[in-house]
């Protein structure tokens, strides 16, 4: 899935960018590491606002976000698979 990178993470304060981690994440299905590709911020960053802080900020926010990770944790071995069986598809 392809997201636009946004041109500044400049969000204000620690609050507006973890809802909007939130806010993308839910929209897009997105995983940890597309959000941060998208914000411009590492995944350490993504997973700390969404698990520590989010939660305090805004807990019903914090449970659609957290169903969705859980979705994603689910299938990552699929991805994981998919994405080998195209590297060797490209050696051969």
């Amino acid at each position: 899935m392809t997201h636009k990178k946004l041109s500044s993470p400049d969000f204000g304060t620690k609050q507006e960018r973890c809802e909007s981690l939130g806010k993308h994440i839910i929209a897009h299905n997105a995983t940890v590491r597309e959000a941060a590709k998208v914000f411009g911020i590492s995944k350490s960053t993504v997973h700390q606002d969404i698990t520590a802080r989010l939660e305090k900020i805004n807990p019903a926010l914090f449970k659609e976000v957290r169903v969705v990770l859980e979705k994603n944790k689910e299938e990552r071995h699929i991805r994981g698979g998919m994405a080998t069986k195209l590297k060797y598809s490209v050696i051969k």
